[in-house]
């Protein structure tokens, strides 16, 4: 329901299971959602006069890239349906990701970058089998339900209720009992996601530990067979030219590989396993997953163990494709247990985008090379590994989740939304052939080659790389957790503001033509993978983002936030002349000389559909921002002219901004006579928030006063208007409290907009109002719409959603840097882990 309180969350865990953490993501196997949302595709009639244009000329632009073989960056006819589906994908960061299914389905596969394909691949499983005085008496498919006609031999069916699953990012558990034999098998997965780590955290590969407990009293053989199969579940899998080939790796480790291109790329699959004393192992060199499944059921039933044919298989004939599997089997003695390790990996060591002008090297290739060999090294490093990797991980969150003074729920929203990182379409590349022998800045290229380029989509559907308005809310993960990426997405987007592009491109809400890329602007995103990203950035064509009055400005505040967490002198040295440089062209959005920049009567900034007519709440409180932090930039960098100068003009804006926009409660929405200007926007404090937790408290360009009543107003309003507070906050309501309908943005509650509101709060010591307000997240996605693991830009209350799988939810780590700098002692009494 949508207004469920904290207090009956059903999926933070309420009881003790053995093997797992008493915080995360829970649920039976059985669970369903049982809402019906969809995408939103349909505004009201109100709205619709001021989008009939871009409609029409975005369906035109649409068809135009189908015709030439592409998919458009943004298909608004053509949406991700809701499948309530989802768990704790795996991988790396960078290097493709796989996703999965709370049931163990194997699912939404992005290994060509950027793309996602949404398969369920049902010969990607996990089977059990039991053995009694030498005979098979109980098999089983372990993995979600038959999807397809095909492998009709194995039996799925496992009683769901039966079964557990926990998500805590980036781990998870699936807890199968088994009571006829008293068995409980425990499958833990473990990705290399390691905060402050910059070498494992990109490795292509994820450890499936099976934990098999006899609670009985009679010995049991138990038998895990971990299947694949080459592709990702299209039509593409049937080409033709895959084959598989049996490896021993360092060791014990033991597997089988599966070779095959996506889009041209040599990508090899390794399913492995490691072989000990008391544990036997065995596989399937190949089998066809189209068939019944004999060549792995068969054996498994008749002789507890799979064929084992060594060497390489035939390559496929076009129109089939190829699964192989491994299996590991021991007697487990009652009373006892016993551990069977897998692994899946997979080497795809070169890659390019669409347009394949530029050749990169995954960054895990550092230490495995790019020869597309490398999948025995990387199945034995992971099974030697991934107990440092549990152990590293640990450390990173016990701060947290042993923290009794913040709640549980919170926990499992703040690790699970991290699953982006690395499952947002991500990359982490270093180019084969570098561009240029270097900038002449020794810093940035040094960083940039020791930590390479980094980039993520803004969403799933929304396929633009480092969007740069929507990772202003984002980049709080990245800052706490890997700053070196983001100093590196800084230096990128440095480069791109001082260059342009003179192609003519079609802006499709005006319909008018212009530049792609103009000199000496942050650009909006750095490109679309399904082109050259880099080499020609600002994918997104609705409007002339050149005239976006947000963009200059949050590079700003980003710079002097990262300045402010790494204390790097020389990433503000360099960035400084191009923070002048951005300050001095906004100034021109001052069109009365009055200190403060007035929006242009069009969606000019991240609310891209809310139109704003001249000065403010949102834009100008960035404005007023950004010159303190350019000021205070100054004044360590010692420009004494550039502090004199630009801290005139702020005081000149700043009081232009009260006399203009506060009205004695709140900011106004805009300081225009239209009938919506006094509306309470949520996001009205965005830049006080940026400044803040940048560390500046400057009750001159924000009085405390006003930040206290503007953020009472917007909780009462937005946050507990609507389904009593367990919503998060909606954009935009009117003094009433009512929606405002005046576009469809302002009546969505984006997620990254909630947990930004609840840091602001946190920040101004509004503990209870800001867990009250960021668990209308958790709420929303996590519990009644199903929307886990793929948390969209936004929903409203018709239960519909925009855009899954989005960059702006990781926002929620803004929340934890307003803890962890405003209230550090919630920490320092943090429980022991033995407590927890």
């Amino acid at each position: 329901m949508a207004n469920r309180n904290p207090e009956h969350s059903f999926s933070t865990p309420k009881e003790v299971i053995s093997g797992l953490p008493n915080f995360g993501w829970r649920v039976k196997l059985d669970y369903e959602c049982k809402e019906n949302c969809k995408p939103f595709q349909t505004p009201r009639l109100s709205q619709i006069p001021s989008l009939v244009g871009l409609g029409l000329r975005y369906t035109v632009h649409t068809l135009k890239c189908y015709k030439n073989g592409r998919r458009p960056h943004m298909d608004f006819t053509n949406p991700v349906p809701h499948k309530p589906m989802y768990g704790c994908p795996i991988g790396g960061i960078g290097s493709g990701s796989i996703g999965r299914g709370y049931r163990g389905e194997f699912c939404r596969f992005q290994m060509v970058p950027g793309m996602y394909e949404y398969h369920t691949v049902q010969a990607d499983a996990f089977l059990v089998t039991i053995i009694k005085e030498g005979k098979t008496v109980y098999q089983k498919v372990l993995t979600g339900r038959r999807v397809h006609k095909n492998l009709k031999l194995w039996e799925w069916g496992f009683p769901l209720g039966q079964a557990t699953y926990q998500a805590l990012y980036p781990r998870a558990w699936t807890v199968y009992t088994i009571p006829e034999f008293n068995l409980r098998l425990t499958c833990r997965q473990v990705s290399p996601i390691i905060a402050q780590d910059y070498k494992d955290s990109s490795f292509p590969m994820t450890a499936f530990v099976w934990d098999v407990v006899n609670e009985g009293n009679d010995d049991v053989e138990v038998a895990i067979t971990f299947s694949f199969k080459n592709g990702v579940g299209s039509k593409k899998d049937y080409q033709g030219g895959c084959y598989t080939e049996s490896f021993k790796g360092d060791g014990s480790m033991f597997g089988v590989m599966i070779h095959q291109k996506f889009h041209d790329m040599t990508c090899t699959y390794a399913v492995s396993a490691a072989e000990k004393e008391g544990v036997t192992a065995s596989h399937c060199l190949n089998f066809d997953p189209q068939g019944t499944g004999a060549e792995v059921w068969s054996e498994l039933q008749g002789h507890g163990k799979l064929s084992s044919k060594q060497g390489k298989s035939d390559p496929t004939a076009r129109g089939k494709d190829i699964g192989a599997a491994v299996s590991l089997r021991a007697v487990c003695k009652a009373g006892a247990s016993q551990l069977l390790e897998f692994s899946l990996t997979w080497d795809m060591p070169l890659i390019h985008f669409r347009s394949k002008e530029v050749q990169y090297t995954r960054r895990y290739t550092r230490w495995f090379g790019h020869q597309g060999n490398a999948s025995p090294k990387l199945a034995t490093y992971c099974l030697l590994n991934y107990t440092v990797w549990e152990d590293s991980i640990e450390r990173w969150q016990a701060p947290t989740l042993n923290c009794s003074e913040i709640p549980d729920w919170y926990k499992s929203l703040l690790f699970n939304e991290l699953y982006y990182v690395s499952d947002g379409g991500t990359v982490w590349l270093d180019p084969v052939e570098p561009a240029d022998e270097g900038s002449g800045d020794t810093a940035m290229d040094a960083l940039i080659k020791e930590y390479g380029k980094f980039a993520y989509l803004e969403g799933h559907e929304y396929r633009m790389y480092n969007t740069y308005d929507v990772h202003f809310y984002a980049s709080f993960a990245l800052i706490m957790l890997w700053p070196k990426l983001q100093l590196s997405l800084q230096y990128d987007l440095s480069k791109a503001v001082i260059a342009e592009n003179k192609e003519q491109f079609r802006f499709c809400m005006g319909g008018h033509v212009g530049h792609r890329k103009v000199l000496n602007t942050v650009p909006h995103d750095i490109g679309d993978p399904e082109d050259e990203p880099w080499k020609r950035v600002n994918a997104y064509n609705i409007h002339p983002t050149v005239d976006w009055k947000d963009l200059n400005l949050k590079f700003i505040l980003q710079v002097y936030r990262d300045y402010h967490a790494t204390g790097d002198r020389a990433f503000l040295e360099h960035m400084y002349p191009i923070m002048r440089v951005l300050v001095e062209r906004s100034l021109a959005w001052d069109k009365d000389n009055d200190g403060l920049i007035e929006n242009g009567g069009f969606a000019d900034q991240t609310f891209d559909a809310w139109i704003v007519y001249g000065a403010s709440a949102y834009c100008g409180g960035l404005w007023l921002c950004s010159l303190r932090m350019f000021v205070e930039a100054a004044k360590i960098l010692g420009q004494s002219e550039d502090e004199t100068k630009y801290t005139k003009i702020l005081n000149k804006a700043k009081e232009s901004y009260e006399i203009k926009l506060w009205n004695g409660k709140y900011y106004n929405y805009d300081c225009s006579s239209h009938g919506t200007h006094d509306s309470v926007m949520a996001d009205q404090l965005a830049g006080n928030w940026y400044m803040k937790a940048a560390g500046i408290i400057d009750e001159t360009v924000f009085p405390s006063n006003h930040v206290r009543s503007a953020l009472e107003t917007v909780f009462k309003n937005n946050v507990m208007g609507f389904a009593d507070g367990n919503m998060g906050a909606i954009n935009g309501t009117r003094p009433n409290g009512k929606k405002d309908i005046t576009s469809c943005q302002s009546e969505e509650f984006w997620t990254g907009v909630t947990s930004s509101l609840a840091a602001q709060m946190i920040q101004e010591n509004m503990l209870d109002e800001g867990f009250k307000t960021v668990w209308g997240n958790y709420n929303v996605c996590w519990e009644w719409l199903g929307l886990m693991f793929q948390s969209p830009e936004a929903y409203m209350t018709s239960k519909h959603f925009r855009s899954l799988g989005y960059m702006r939810a990781l926002a929620v780590w803004a929340v934890q840097w307003a803890l962890e700098k405003y209230h550090p002692k919630l920490f320092t009494a943090s429980k022991s882990p033995e407590e927890s």
